[in-house]
């Protein structure tokens, strides 16, 4: 019985699969965190559909796709930022302007160039494809995220809640803006391999959303959001071996679930409360 449960874990891919999860589950729970308390949903959803452009022309020119979706989704970043703070439009508006022409300008470049790359692991990941390379890539973007976060969580906890706060206490506000900008785009390059562009989103705002639904504070809100990126990672990965499905739409289907579970147990309580009141 145990051998069987085990199964999985004889399979090199299987292997490979498993422990990029673990590497990009900590920095884009920790970043979901930020995204939620800030907002920014659409920003995580703009960059990862942005950086394909960046993959392409990095494509064409013999450069590491990694250094093109960074730059791409960068770009996006900024310029949502620079359209937003000079002109009447509101930063949403900006953000899908931006994300669904650098995805619409990608697609053109990609359909107009010979290529021998697959468009659907760019778009879906290749978990299972995943290799030594891709390994350490998305270890080191994940350290460099994870560290980083750990340092400054407290400024920009505050920074997410009040800004205006954070700028009187004299927080670099710009550094704090473009720093989370440029986490968002490295954990995006980090999930490239594992989940792709499109349900990358996925990884940088579920967990963020189950723990806001379960803890109060913003500390324990982190752990929580931790806790459950692994669970829906692992139990995802391990559960599409077994019904021979892809992993990252498993991973994101387990993900809504945990959300459920969640909503509905703050229902429960709030309802209870309610009641005794």
């Amino acid at each position: 019985m145990m051998a069987e449960l085990l199964l999985p874990l004889q399979f090199p891919f299987m292997q490979n699969a498993f422990l990029i999860c673990i590497i990009i589950a900590i920095p884009t729970a920790l970043l979901s965190c930020f995204l939620v308390l800030k907002g920014w949903a659409l920003m995580g959803d703009a960059i990862s559909h942005a950086v394909l452009p960046g993959i392409v022309l990095a494509y064409v020119t013999g450069l590491p796709l990694i250094l093109g979706a960074f730059a791409a989704g960068m770009t996006a970043a900024v310029a949502t930022g620079f359209l937003a703070g000079n002109s009447r439009v509101k930063q949403d508006t900006v953000m899908g302007v931006v994300f669904s022409g650098m995805f619409g300008l990608g697609l053109v470049l990609y359909t107009a160039i010979e290529s021998d790359a697959h468009l659907d692991h760019i778009l879906f990941g290749n978990m299972l494809g995943v290799g030594a390379a891709d390994l350490w890539t998305a270890g080191i973007i994940a350290l460099v995220v994870t560290a980083g976060l750990a340092l400054r969580w407290k400024d920009l906890m505050l920074w997410s809640f009040d800004p205006a706060q954070a700028r009187v206490s004299g927080l670099p506000v710009g550094w704090l803006h473009y720093g989370l900008l440029t986490a968002i785009s490295l954990a995006i390059v980090a999930t490239l391999t594992a989940t792709g562009l499109v349900l990358a989103v996925g990884l940088l705002i579920g967990p963020g959303a189950i723990a806001f639904l379960t803890v109060r504070s913003f500390g324990r809100m982190m752990i929580v959001a931790c806790g459950a990126s692994l669970l829906a990672m692992l139990s995802g990965t391990y559960a599409s071996f077994w019904l021979d499905s892809a992993p990252a739409p498993t991973i994101i289907l387990v993900q809504t679930a945990l959300f459920v579970l969640a909503f509905l147990r703050r229902r429960w309580i709030t309802g209870r409360s309610t009641a005794q009141a």
